[in-house]
């Protein structure tokens, strides 16, 4: 009976990685392999626990995102190897694209998108050009289609209703074309204290150019009260979206401390006022 019981655990254990990498939410992998989660690979500082997080939120999701195993180095989008190869801890397992599309802010908009997605959340899928035209993955679902003229963009129905990952990307690549950290900046709105800071917030200076990161996992310390986070980012030219280090303190690294005044990340620093969040109708 014993033994019975143990073959039945045994063949369950290899059946659930099986049926779970069937119905995974990160649609851009044929699999799914949950002890390369970021959740699983990077454990919080000493003293520090993960904050709670519910099974649907977009703070689970990005804590869960697959990196790749060990630490590869980071490439660009065209097969190259970026030139700073010191910059990161971890490589998140996620595209490129083959074109210099895929830069910093479009990282993070990928990320949030991609989430949406996953649940299904359609409406939420929008992002704003730089010229504050607002492009909505709903209208592109539809079949329309943006017209660029200087800075006028009109929407068409020029295409055939489409709901596939494929025509998803598309509408991605197209964001990344024509939004930025200017746009993304204007969207988002200011969080004044570091130490309530979410999941999913962003460390953003929208300029030409500019830079944000995003955070993928926060944990807290309840004796000290501190809060502990990770960042990730891609940057220029377009390249693997990566888990940053922390050049402030080696022994801490990968994870941060929330602290109010200037964020110094391995290429940017970030002055206080920086860190912004989407707007909670998005």
């Amino acid at each position: 009976m014993i033994r019975s019981v143990s073959l039945i655990a045994f063949f369950s254990f290899l059946i659930t990685p099986l049926l779970f990498s069937q119905t995974h939410p990160y649609r851009w992998l044929e699999s799914y392999h949950y002890d390369q989660a970021i959740v699983s690979r990077i454990h919080p500082p000493e003293g520090f626990s993960r904050i709670e997080q519910s099974e649907n939120s977009f703070g689970n999701w990005l804590r869960n995102l697959p990196l790749k195993p060990g630490k590869p180095s980071v490439k660009l989008y065209n097969g190259q190897l970026k030139g700073n190869q010191s910059a990161h801890f971890a490589v998140i397992d996620i595209d490129t694209g083959n074109r210099d599309l895929q830069q910093c802010a479009d990282a993070v908009m990928r990320l949030k998108a991609e989430y949406h997605y996953s649940c299904g959340e359609y409406p939420f899928i929008h992002f704003n050009f730089t010229s504050g035209d607002r492009a909505e993955y709903e209208k592109w679902r539809q079949g329309y289609r943006p017209r660029i003229n200087g800075n006028k963009v009109s929407w068409t129905k020029s295409a055939q209703a489409d709901q596939s990952y494929a025509s998803f990307r598309k509408y991605m690549n197209t964001v990344f074309t024509y939004a930025g950290t200017y746009s993304l900046s204007r969207e988002m709105e200011s969080v004044s204290d570091p130490n309530n800071m979410q999941s999913g917030d962003v460390f953003i200076f929208g300029g030409f150019p500019g830079h944000a990161v995003i955070v993928v996992d926060i944990a807290k310390n309840q004796k000290t009260g501190e809060t502990a986070f990770l960042l990730a980012q891609s940057y220029m030219p377009a390249q693997e979206m990566h888990i940053l280090n922390n050049p402030n303190n080696s022994g801490m690294s990968p994870w941060y401390i929330a602290r109010k005044g200037y964020l110094r990340t391995p290429e940017w620093g970030f002055d206080e006022g920086s860190l912004k969040r989407f707007r909670k109708d998005e």
